[in-house]
């Protein structure tokens, strides 16, 4: 009688779950979130740090950049008081200069032109002749002063004074046969004027309104 043949089974049991033969076991994927998660929150907080460092920066460079904001418009401010003084501080002599010269003018009308003739006459050896104008007014004085003056000069020529209507009281005009000086004060002032605007407009420094003054 033959024998009955073993039942193959494969050793399997189907109610049990093998662990062993998972490719990722349960513990590995634990262990391998729990990395991931460290992971992560390290990076975020690596992160968030260099955030902050970066904002932290911005915020120091936009502080600086204020801050030099500032300084540059107290400098520019300093600068533009500094020349309204230089400003204001020309225009004050200028004035003062201009009311004691008006002064001086009144007091002593032929003072300028005496010192004008004599400084001619001293140079004027040879010359035919000489013609001063002056204000009408001063015209006798002033042939005074050049008579006299003719004496102790090398000058011996016709001297000729003439009144004229178009020149102020202290101003003069010396002639004679190949040139002539003129002492205009109203004309000086003017040139006076013109080299203070030159300087002011080098230097932008905004002049003032002039003040005007008798001469």
């Amino acid at each position: 009688m033959t024998a009955a043949p073993a039942r193959f089974t494969f050793d399997l049991d189907l109610g049990h779950r093998q662990e062993r033969n998972s490719l990722v076991t349960e513990t590995a994927m634990a262990e391998l979130l729990a990395a991931a998660r460290a992971d992560g929150i390290a990076a975020g907080m690596a992160e968030g740090e260099r955030t902050a460092l970066a904002s932290a920066q911005r915020a120091q460079v936009a502080a600086a950049e204020a801050l030099g904001s500032r300084v540059a418009a107290m400098a520019a401010g300093m600068d533009d008081a500094r020349r309204q003084i230089i400003a204001e501080s020309v225009e004050l002599s200028l004035s003062i200069a201009r009311k004691l010269a008006g002064g001086l003018i009144a007091r002593q009308p032929t003072g300028e032109i005496e010192g004008l003739i004599a400084e001619c006459m001293a140079t004027l050896d040879g010359v035919p002749h000489l013609v001063i104008r002056c204000e009408p007014h001063l015209a006798d004085a002033v042939r005074d002063i050049a008579t006299g003056r003719m004496s102790t000069s090398g000058f011996n020529g016709r001297l000729v004074v003439l009144g004229d209507p178009d020149i102020a009281i202290g101003d003069a005009r010396i002639e004679w046969a190949d040139g002539g000086v003129v002492r205009d004060i109203r004309k000086l002032s003017a040139e006076i004027d013109q080299k203070i605007a030159d300087y002011f407009a080098a230097r932008g420094i905004r002049r003032g309104t002039d003040e005007e003054t008798e001469q």
